[in-house]
Protein backbone atom coordinates (compact mmCIF):
# COMPACT_ATOMS: atom_id res chain seq x y z
CA UNK A 1 0.00 0.00 0.00
CA UNK A 2 1.05 3.79 -0.52
CA UNK A 3 2.73 5.69 2.73
CA UNK A 4 1.25 8.72 2.18
CA UNK A 5 -0.04 11.02 5.21
CA UNK A 6 -3.21 9.99 5.49
CA UNK A 7 -5.06 6.93 5.11
CA UNK A 8 -7.75 8.89 4.44
CA UNK A 9 -9.69 12.51 4.29
CA UNK A 10 -13.04 12.81 4.70
CA UNK A 11 -14.43 15.88 2.09
CA UNK A 12 -17.94 17.50 2.85
CA UNK A 13 -17.14 16.95 6.43
CA UNK A 14 -19.26 20.35 7.29
CA UNK A 15 -22.22 18.94 5.33
CA UNK A 16 -24.72 16.88 7.47
CA UNK A 17 -24.07 13.51 6.96
CA UNK A 18 -20.07 14.51 6.61
CA UNK A 19 -20.89 15.73 10.58
CA UNK A 20 -22.20 11.48 11.28
CA UNK A 21 -19.36 10.04 9.15
CA UNK A 22 -17.01 12.40 11.36
CA UNK A 23 -18.18 11.66 14.44
CA UNK A 24 -18.98 8.08 14.25
CA UNK A 25 -15.00 7.55 12.83
CA UNK A 26 -13.69 9.32 15.64
CA UNK A 27 -16.05 7.79 18.42
CA UNK A 28 -17.49 4.43 17.51
CA UNK A 29 -15.03 2.67 14.52
CA UNK A 30 -12.74 0.13 16.09
CA UNK A 31 -10.23 1.32 13.47
CA UNK A 32 -10.10 4.62 14.81
CA UNK A 33 -5.89 4.59 15.22
CA UNK A 34 -6.24 5.52 11.15
CA UNK A 35 -4.49 8.61 10.15
CA UNK A 36 -7.12 10.92 9.23
CA UNK A 37 -8.42 14.56 8.49
CA UNK A 38 -11.37 16.81 7.17
CA UNK A 39 -12.15 19.06 4.20
CA UNK A 40 -14.27 21.38 3.54
CA UNK A 41 -14.09 24.47 1.73
CA UNK A 42 -15.21 26.61 4.93
CA UNK A 43 -12.37 26.97 7.78
CA UNK A 44 -14.70 28.33 10.11
CA UNK A 45 -17.42 25.94 9.37
CA UNK A 46 -14.60 23.18 9.91
CA UNK A 47 -13.23 24.75 13.14
CA UNK A 48 -16.79 25.02 14.45
CA UNK A 49 -17.51 21.27 13.54
CA UNK A 50 -13.77 20.13 15.28
CA UNK A 51 -15.00 21.79 18.32
CA UNK A 52 -18.37 20.69 18.73
CA UNK A 53 -16.42 16.76 18.25
CA UNK A 54 -14.73 17.95 21.56
CA UNK A 55 -11.29 16.81 22.68
CA UNK A 56 -10.70 13.64 20.56
CA UNK A 57 -10.80 15.90 17.42
CA UNK A 58 -8.16 18.16 18.46
CA UNK A 59 -5.44 17.64 16.61
CA UNK A 60 -7.52 16.43 13.27
CA UNK A 61 -6.23 18.29 10.86
CA UNK A 62 -8.24 20.41 8.21
CA UNK A 63 -7.99 20.49 4.61
CA UNK A 64 -9.26 23.70 2.77
CA UNK A 65 -10.48 22.82 -0.50
CA UNK A 66 -13.47 23.80 -2.81
CA UNK A 67 -15.19 21.63 -4.87
CA UNK A 68 -13.90 23.56 -8.05
CA UNK A 69 -10.49 24.46 -7.17
CA UNK A 70 -8.12 21.21 -8.69
CA UNK A 71 -5.21 22.67 -7.00
CA UNK A 72 -6.37 22.33 -3.55
CA UNK A 73 -7.93 18.85 -4.98
CA UNK A 74 -4.77 17.61 -5.95
CA UNK A 75 -3.31 18.56 -3.03
CA UNK A 76 -5.21 16.53 -0.73
CA UNK A 77 -4.90 13.82 -2.96
CA UNK A 78 -1.07 13.78 -2.54
CA UNK A 79 -1.17 13.96 0.85
CA UNK A 80 -3.94 10.92 1.00
CA UNK A 81 -4.38 7.54 0.07
CA UNK A 82 -8.94 7.94 0.11
CA UNK A 83 -10.68 10.53 -0.21
CA UNK A 84 -14.83 9.80 1.25
CA UNK A 85 -16.92 12.33 -0.33
CA UNK A 86 -20.57 13.46 1.11
CA UNK A 87 -20.20 16.39 -1.33
CA UNK A 88 -23.46 16.54 -3.19
CA UNK A 89 -25.97 16.90 -5.55
CA UNK A 90 -22.24 15.29 -7.30
CA UNK A 91 -23.66 16.43 -10.83
CA UNK A 92 -23.05 19.66 -9.35
CA UNK A 93 -19.88 19.23 -7.50
CA UNK A 94 -18.02 16.07 -7.98
CA UNK A 95 -16.52 15.80 -11.14
CA UNK A 96 -13.03 17.73 -10.71
CA UNK A 97 -12.87 15.50 -6.99
CA UNK A 98 -13.29 12.01 -9.18
CA UNK A 99 -10.93 13.46 -12.00
CA UNK A 100 -8.13 14.37 -9.65
CA UNK A 101 -8.73 10.89 -8.08
CA UNK A 102 -8.49 9.03 -10.94
CA UNK A 103 -5.80 10.93 -12.44
CA UNK A 104 -3.37 10.90 -9.32
CA UNK A 105 -3.96 7.16 -8.43
CA UNK A 106 -6.12 8.25 -4.67
CA UNK A 107 -9.01 5.38 -3.62
CA UNK A 108 -12.05 7.36 -3.66
CA UNK A 109 -16.26 6.27 -1.98
CA UNK A 110 -18.83 8.43 -1.73
CA UNK A 111 -22.72 7.80 -1.38
CA UNK A 112 -24.28 9.15 -4.53
CA UNK A 113 -27.27 7.69 -6.17
CA UNK A 114 -26.83 10.10 -9.11
CA UNK A 115 -26.68 7.38 -11.58
CA UNK A 116 -26.46 9.52 -14.62
CA UNK A 117 -23.51 11.63 -12.83
CA UNK A 118 -21.79 7.70 -12.32
CA UNK A 119 -22.20 6.70 -16.18
CA UNK A 120 -20.62 10.33 -17.39
CA UNK A 121 -17.89 9.95 -15.03
CA UNK A 122 -17.13 6.42 -15.74
CA UNK A 123 -17.24 7.22 -19.40
CA UNK A 124 -14.79 10.31 -18.91
CA UNK A 125 -12.46 8.99 -16.67
CA UNK A 126 -12.48 5.16 -16.38
CA UNK A 127 -8.85 4.81 -18.55
CA UNK A 128 -7.48 7.19 -16.39
CA UNK A 129 -8.37 5.41 -13.06
CA UNK A 130 -7.08 2.36 -14.74
CA UNK A 131 -3.99 3.40 -15.81
CA UNK A 132 -2.96 5.25 -12.02
CA UNK A 133 -4.56 2.39 -9.89
CA UNK A 134 -7.50 4.97 -8.14
CA UNK A 135 -10.17 2.42 -7.13
CA UNK A 136 -13.33 4.53 -7.21
CA UNK A 137 -16.13 3.41 -5.69
CA UNK A 138 -19.80 4.93 -5.89
CA UNK A 139 -22.98 4.30 -3.95
CA UNK A 140 -20.90 3.78 -1.02
CA UNK A 141 -24.73 4.19 1.38
CA UNK A 142 -28.50 2.87 1.19
CA UNK A 143 -28.19 3.81 -2.34
CA UNK A 144 -27.19 1.11 -2.78
CA UNK A 145 -24.92 -1.04 -0.43
CA UNK A 146 -28.45 -3.02 1.00
CA UNK A 147 -29.47 -3.87 -2.41
CA UNK A 148 -25.83 -4.47 -3.63
CA UNK A 149 -23.89 -6.46 -0.80
CA UNK A 150 -27.36 -8.39 -0.60
CA UNK A 151 -27.63 -9.19 -3.66
CA UNK A 152 -24.11 -10.94 -3.13
CA UNK A 153 -24.86 -12.57 0.39
CA UNK A 154 -27.98 -14.36 -0.75
CA UNK A 155 -26.16 -15.40 -4.43
CA UNK A 156 -23.08 -16.63 -2.23
CA UNK A 157 -25.42 -18.85 0.24
CA UNK A 158 -27.09 -20.10 -3.06
CA UNK A 159 -24.14 -21.32 -4.58
CA UNK A 160 -23.50 -23.45 -1.05
CA UNK A 161 -26.30 -24.41 -1.09
CA UNK A 162 -27.33 -25.09 -4.42
CA UNK A 163 -24.40 -25.40 -6.20
CA UNK A 164 -25.79 -22.70 -8.56
CA UNK A 165 -26.09 -18.79 -8.38
CA UNK A 166 -29.77 -17.76 -8.95
CA UNK A 167 -30.54 -15.97 -12.46
CA UNK A 168 -33.70 -13.98 -10.79
CA UNK A 169 -33.72 -12.18 -7.64
CA UNK A 170 -36.74 -9.94 -6.14
CA UNK A 171 -36.00 -7.88 -3.46
CA UNK A 172 -38.58 -6.22 -1.25
CA UNK A 173 -39.10 -3.77 1.11
CA UNK A 174 -41.11 -5.15 4.31
CA UNK A 175 -40.90 -2.31 6.68
CA UNK A 176 -38.46 1.43 6.64
CA UNK A 177 -38.60 4.11 8.51
CA UNK A 178 -36.48 7.20 7.95
CA UNK A 179 -36.67 10.12 5.52
CA UNK A 180 -34.74 11.40 2.70
CA UNK A 181 -31.58 13.78 3.65
CA UNK A 182 -31.80 17.67 2.04
CA UNK A 183 -28.67 16.30 0.04
CA UNK A 184 -30.50 13.11 -1.66
CA UNK A 185 -33.69 15.92 -2.27
CA UNK A 186 -31.12 17.80 -4.02
CA UNK A 187 -29.73 15.70 -5.64
CA UNK A 188 -33.34 14.42 -6.85
CA UNK A 189 -34.17 18.03 -8.02
CA UNK A 190 -30.82 18.41 -9.79
CA UNK A 191 -31.83 15.22 -11.55
CA UNK A 192 -35.21 16.80 -13.03
CA UNK A 193 -33.19 19.72 -13.95
CA UNK A 194 -30.75 17.95 -16.27
CA UNK A 195 -33.52 16.07 -17.58
CA UNK A 196 -35.95 18.73 -18.51
CA UNK A 197 -34.27 19.91 -21.88
CA UNK A 198 -31.93 16.89 -22.51
CA UNK A 199 -34.00 14.13 -24.41
CA UNK A 200 -30.70 11.80 -24.85
CA UNK A 201 -30.86 11.90 -20.89
CA UNK A 202 -34.41 11.11 -20.89
CA UNK A 203 -33.69 8.23 -22.88
CA UNK A 204 -31.18 6.73 -20.61
CA UNK A 205 -33.65 7.17 -17.32
CA UNK A 206 -35.75 4.15 -19.51
CA UNK A 207 -32.67 2.07 -19.48
CA UNK A 208 -32.12 -0.24 -16.42
CA UNK A 209 -28.84 -1.28 -18.08
CA UNK A 210 -27.63 2.25 -18.34
CA UNK A 211 -24.31 1.80 -15.84
CA UNK A 212 -23.31 -1.74 -17.52
CA UNK A 213 -20.78 -1.52 -19.85
CA UNK A 214 -21.46 -1.04 -23.71
CA UNK A 215 -20.21 -4.60 -24.20
CA UNK A 216 -22.62 -6.45 -21.37
CA UNK A 217 -24.89 -9.52 -22.93
CA UNK A 218 -27.63 -9.65 -20.29
CA UNK A 219 -31.03 -9.37 -22.72
CA UNK A 220 -33.33 -10.11 -20.14
CA UNK A 221 -36.10 -7.14 -19.71
CA UNK A 222 -36.09 -5.37 -16.98
CA UNK A 223 -38.44 -3.36 -15.25
CA UNK A 224 -39.47 -0.70 -12.35
CA UNK A 225 -42.97 -2.40 -10.50
CA UNK A 226 -45.35 -0.19 -10.52
CA UNK A 227 -48.73 -2.11 -9.07
CA UNK A 228 -48.25 -6.02 -8.70
CA UNK A 229 -49.61 -9.28 -6.52
CA UNK A 230 -46.39 -10.87 -5.18
CA UNK A 231 -47.54 -15.17 -4.30
CA UNK A 232 -44.31 -15.60 -3.09
CA UNK A 233 -44.50 -12.64 -0.42
CA UNK A 234 -48.50 -13.08 -0.18
CA UNK A 235 -49.06 -9.40 -0.62
CA UNK A 236 -49.20 -6.49 -2.83
CA UNK A 237 -46.34 -4.28 -4.06
CA UNK A 238 -45.98 -0.96 -5.23
CA UNK A 239 -42.59 0.94 -6.18
CA UNK A 240 -39.73 1.80 -4.24
CA UNK A 241 -38.27 5.29 -4.30
CA UNK A 242 -34.65 3.96 -4.33
CA UNK A 243 -35.44 1.05 -6.83
CA UNK A 244 -33.74 2.99 -10.08
CA UNK A 245 -30.90 3.40 -8.59
CA UNK A 246 -30.25 0.15 -7.09
CA UNK A 247 -31.62 -1.80 -9.83
CA UNK A 248 -28.74 -0.54 -12.16
CA UNK A 249 -26.10 -0.96 -9.63
CA UNK A 250 -26.94 -4.38 -9.26
CA UNK A 251 -27.40 -5.12 -12.57
CA UNK A 252 -23.86 -3.63 -13.06
CA UNK A 253 -22.06 -5.79 -10.22
CA UNK A 254 -23.21 -9.00 -12.32
CA UNK A 255 -21.93 -7.53 -15.20
CA UNK A 256 -18.60 -6.70 -13.96
CA UNK A 257 -17.91 -10.13 -12.25
CA UNK A 258 -16.30 -13.04 -13.32
CA UNK A 259 -18.13 -15.29 -13.70
CA UNK A 260 -21.43 -13.14 -13.54
CA UNK A 261 -23.96 -14.18 -11.05
CA UNK A 262 -26.19 -15.68 -14.27
CA UNK A 263 -25.40 -14.56 -18.14
CA UNK A 264 -28.90 -14.15 -18.30
CA UNK A 265 -30.11 -12.16 -15.12
CA UNK A 266 -33.36 -10.40 -13.82
CA UNK A 267 -33.80 -8.13 -10.74
CA UNK A 268 -36.50 -6.19 -9.53
CA UNK A 269 -37.41 -3.98 -6.44
CA UNK A 270 -40.80 -3.01 -4.90
CA UNK A 271 -42.33 -2.33 -1.56
CA UNK A 272 -44.71 -4.75 0.06
CA UNK A 273 -47.74 -3.11 1.58
CA UNK A 274 -50.11 -6.31 2.56
CA UNK A 275 -52.33 -8.68 1.08
CA UNK A 276 -56.40 -8.20 0.05
CA UNK A 277 -58.70 -4.70 -0.83
CA UNK A 278 -56.50 -2.59 1.68
CA UNK A 279 -53.13 -4.03 0.34
CA UNK A 280 -53.88 -3.62 -3.08
CA UNK A 281 -55.24 -0.01 -2.38
CA UNK A 282 -52.20 1.10 -0.79
CA UNK A 283 -49.86 -0.06 -3.79
CA UNK A 284 -52.10 1.88 -6.29
CA UNK A 285 -51.83 4.76 -3.86
CA UNK A 286 -48.10 4.44 -3.67
CA UNK A 287 -47.48 4.55 -7.16
CA UNK A 288 -50.03 7.03 -8.07
CA UNK A 289 -48.11 9.06 -5.35
CA UNK A 290 -45.12 8.09 -7.15
CA UNK A 291 -46.60 9.10 -10.77
CA UNK A 292 -47.46 12.76 -9.29
CA UNK A 293 -44.71 13.55 -7.96
CA UNK A 294 -42.31 12.33 -10.87
CA UNK A 295 -44.78 14.98 -12.93
CA UNK A 296 -45.00 17.89 -10.20
CA UNK A 297 -41.06 17.78 -10.09
CA UNK A 298 -40.56 17.91 -13.77
CA UNK A 299 -42.68 21.33 -13.89
CA UNK A 300 -39.95 24.09 -12.96
CA UNK A 301 -42.28 26.61 -11.00
CA UNK A 302 -44.08 23.38 -9.05
CA UNK A 303 -40.74 22.07 -8.59
CA UNK A 304 -39.95 25.37 -7.12
CA UNK A 305 -42.83 25.97 -5.09
CA UNK A 306 -42.15 22.30 -3.43
CA UNK A 307 -38.18 22.87 -3.14
CA UNK A 308 -39.30 26.11 -1.38
CA UNK A 309 -41.77 25.06 1.26
CA UNK A 310 -42.35 21.57 1.84
CA UNK A 311 -38.69 20.11 0.93
CA UNK A 312 -35.47 20.26 3.71
CA UNK A 313 -32.62 21.79 2.26
CA UNK A 314 -28.81 20.82 2.23
CA UNK A 315 -27.44 20.33 5.47
CA UNK A 316 -30.96 19.86 6.92
CA UNK A 317 -31.95 16.23 8.81
CA UNK A 318 -32.99 14.77 11.52
CA UNK A 319 -32.66 14.82 15.41
CA UNK A 320 -29.93 12.44 16.60
CA UNK A 321 -33.43 10.80 18.48
CA UNK A 322 -35.47 10.48 15.09
CA UNK A 323 -31.78 8.83 13.67
CA UNK A 324 -31.89 6.40 16.27
CA UNK A 325 -35.69 5.38 15.98
CA UNK A 326 -34.88 4.88 11.85
CA UNK A 327 -34.64 1.38 10.79
CA UNK A 328 -35.01 -1.37 8.03
CA UNK A 329 -36.22 -4.65 7.12
CA UNK A 330 -35.74 -5.91 3.47
CA UNK A 331 -36.38 -9.12 1.98
CA UNK A 332 -34.88 -10.86 -0.73
CA UNK A 333 -35.75 -13.94 -2.90
CA UNK A 334 -33.86 -15.71 -4.80
CA UNK A 335 -34.66 -18.55 -7.05
CA UNK A 336 -32.35 -20.77 -9.59
CA UNK A 337 -32.98 -21.69 -13.16
CA UNK A 338 -33.61 -25.06 -11.37
CA UNK A 339 -36.22 -23.73 -9.40
CA UNK A 340 -34.39 -23.62 -6.18
CA UNK A 341 -35.08 -21.16 -3.95
CA UNK A 342 -33.40 -18.55 -0.94
CA UNK A 343 -35.00 -16.24 1.29
CA UNK A 344 -32.68 -13.86 3.18
CA UNK A 345 -32.71 -10.18 4.50
CA UNK A 346 -30.94 -7.12 5.61
CA UNK A 347 -31.44 -5.17 8.61
CA UNK A 348 -30.52 -2.24 9.54
CA UNK A 349 -30.64 -0.37 12.87
CA UNK A 350 -30.97 3.13 12.43
CA UNK A 351 -32.89 5.86 9.82
CA UNK A 352 -31.15 4.71 6.18
CA UNK A 353 -30.05 8.00 5.03
CA UNK A 354 -28.40 9.53 7.80
CA UNK A 355 -27.40 7.28 10.75
CA UNK A 356 -26.95 3.84 8.74
CA UNK A 357 -25.41 5.32 5.74
CA UNK A 358 -23.01 7.13 7.76
CA UNK A 359 -21.89 4.21 9.23
CA UNK A 360 -21.78 2.09 5.65
CA UNK A 361 -19.90 4.70 4.31
CA UNK A 362 -17.10 4.55 6.85
CA UNK A 363 -16.77 0.86 6.65
CA UNK A 364 -16.51 0.51 3.19
CA UNK A 365 -13.90 3.70 3.21
CA UNK A 366 -11.90 1.36 5.86
CA UNK A 367 -12.20 -1.79 4.03
CA UNK A 368 -11.17 -0.21 0.52
CA UNK A 369 -8.46 1.04 2.77
CA UNK A 370 -7.04 -1.69 5.40
CA UNK A 371 -8.32 -5.49 3.46
CA UNK A 372 -8.70 -4.41 0.13
CA UNK A 373 -5.34 -4.87 -1.62
CA UNK A 374 -4.06 -3.29 -5.38
CA UNK A 375 -4.13 -7.29 -6.91
CA UNK A 376 -7.38 -7.88 -5.53
CA UNK A 377 -8.68 -4.82 -6.96
CA UNK A 378 -7.44 -3.03 -9.77
CA UNK A 379 -7.99 0.70 -10.83
CA UNK A 380 -11.47 1.62 -12.16
CA UNK A 381 -14.88 2.18 -11.08
CA UNK A 382 -16.39 -0.85 -8.91
CA UNK A 383 -19.56 -1.27 -7.38
CA UNK A 384 -19.62 -2.46 -3.62
CA UNK A 385 -20.48 -5.93 -4.47
CA UNK A 386 -17.12 -6.03 -6.92
CA UNK A 387 -14.87 -3.91 -4.16
CA UNK A 388 -15.09 -5.31 -1.86
CA UNK A 389 -14.35 -8.95 0.33
CA UNK A 390 -16.39 -10.87 2.66
CA UNK A 391 -14.66 -8.73 5.54
CA UNK A 392 -16.95 -6.02 4.76
CA UNK A 393 -19.88 -8.01 5.47
CA UNK A 394 -18.04 -8.96 9.06
CA UNK A 395 -17.40 -5.35 9.75
CA UNK A 396 -20.99 -4.21 8.87
CA UNK A 397 -22.37 -6.65 11.14
CA UNK A 398 -20.01 -6.11 13.98
CA UNK A 399 -19.92 -2.45 13.55
CA UNK A 400 -22.43 -0.93 11.73
CA UNK A 401 -26.00 -2.30 13.06
CA UNK A 402 -26.34 -4.29 9.88
CA UNK A 403 -27.29 -7.69 9.40
CA UNK A 404 -27.51 -10.60 6.50
CA UNK A 405 -29.13 -13.37 7.32
CA UNK A 406 -30.77 -16.77 5.60
CA UNK A 407 -34.34 -17.28 6.42
CA UNK A 408 -35.04 -20.19 4.39
CA UNK A 409 -33.87 -22.56 1.83
CA UNK A 410 -36.18 -24.79 -0.37
CA UNK A 411 -35.68 -27.59 -3.56
CA UNK A 412 -37.30 -27.22 -6.38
Amino acid sequence: MNTKEFDLVIFGATSFVGQLVCDYLLNEAIDANLNWAMAGRSQSKLRKIKNELGEKAASLPLFIADSFDEAALKNLCERTNLVVSTVGPYALYGESLIKVCAQSGTDYCDLTGEHQWIRRMTRAYQHEAEASGARIVNCCGFDSMPSDLGVKFLQQNALNKFGTTCDKVRLRVKSIKGRASGGTIASMVNIFKETADDEELREEFKNLYSLCPDDHSNKVRQRLIDVEYDKVFKSWVGPFVMAGINTRVVLRSNALMTPPYAKQFHYDEGTLVGDGKKGRKKAKRLAWLSKVGMFAMSVPLIRALIVKIFLPKPGEGPSLGEQNDGFYDLRLLGITEHGDEILTRVIGDKDPGYGSTAKMLVQAAISLRLEVSDSELPGGFWTPATAFGDKLFARLQSQAGISFEVLSTKRG
